[in-house]
């Protein structure tokens, strides 16, 4: 008595290799998308995060010194301004 009907595994064999074959094809679909993605990208010249984060940081440092700046020419002007007014006062 046969348990397995050659026309059933058969089949079955036809099923899986079918199922293999399109999981390769879906495989190499999304490779290719991906692929296709990625030039996109690269097209588009974009930075990468850590030459973003170096910018950024680049300008907070810019933007302390420009308020020492501020702060040292009004200390600079503030004797002159104060000059100015005891003269215009006499």
């Amino acid at each position: 008595m046969q348990t397995k009907s050659p026309v059933f595994e058969d089949l079955s064999n036809l099923m899986t290799n079918a199922f293999g074959a399109a999981k390769g094809v879906g495989d190499e679909v999304r490779a290719a998308a991906r692929a296709r993605a990625d030039a996109f990208i690269a097209d588009m010249d974009l930075v990468s995060r850590d030459e973003f984060e170096v910018v950024k940081q680049m300008a907070a440092n810019a933007q302390v010194e420009i308020a020492e700046l501020k702060a040292e020419i009004a200390k600079l002007k503030a004797p002159k301004k104060r000059a100015v007014k005891a003269k215009i006062k006499k």
